[in-house]
């Protein structure tokens, strides 16, 4: 690696990124704006870059973007909603870390009408094969003959952690729809469509992850 034209082969050398130019293999390294993208993810795209099975991506909706982009968290092939992609890998390591407690809320529908004490259960936290749950907060938003639509917020990013939590009231999720990451919702957006943050949105961001 070259610093202003000087060889430097200590790994720890500080380099200014603004005023420095440093160039590795004799190519020049130039720093890439960080984009913050929000997506509104129809169900049927899989989060993945590429996929062996010839299934649609979320990056198939990302063509017009810039440069290239990486989800924070994910969504399953069947749950829809509010996506951030980012190549602030700072930023999405610490809003996918449980330790800063990012909020997600998702809309539920349930394939049976859950009883107040099941969604008590939810609140208090719930058993599952890999530990208990943090308390989530719930909504009951309607029932409709023999189901329930909730509003379920929870502060952790298991694998498929909200169907696993209906499942294991003996329900299971027929829809699951994302409408909140943190601050960030899809107020305004179509399913498919994405745009980029606000400079408030991500001031907020980066104030909830104290970077």
């Amino acid at each position: 690696m070259k610093v202003n034209g000087r060889i430097v082969e200590n790994p720890e050398h500080w380099v200014d990124l603004i005023k420095d130019r440093v160039e590795l293999d004799d190519r020049l390294v130039k720093t890439v704006k960080r984009l913050y993208v929000l997506l509104y993810k129809p169900t049927g795209y899989i989060t993945s870059k590429g996929d062996p099975e010839g299934r649609p991506t979320v990056y198939d909706l990302l063509k017009d973007v810039p440069s290239f982009v990486g989800t924070v968290g994910r969504l399953d092939e069947d749950t829809s909603g509010l996506l951030l992609l980012t190549n602030d890998t700072m930023l999405a390591e610490r809003m996918t870390n449980p330790t800063f407690h990012v909020a997600k809320t998702y809309l539920v529908k349930c394939a049976t009408r859950l009883s107040d004490e099941s969604l008590q259960k939810l609140r208090q936290g719930i058993e599952l094969k890999d530990g208990m749950t943090r308390p989530a907060r719930v909504k009951r938003v309607r029932d409709a003959e023999s189901k329930t639509f909730l509003e379920l917020t929870i502060t952790e990013g298991r694998n498929r952690q909200v169907r696993r939590m209906i499942e294991a009231l003996d329900s299971k999720v027929l829809k699951l729809v994302r409408i909140q990451l943190g601050p960030l919702t899809l107020d305004g957006m179509k399913s498919g469509t994405w745009r980029i943050l606000t400079e408030g949105e991500l001031k907020e961001l980066k104030a909830l992850t104290r970077q």
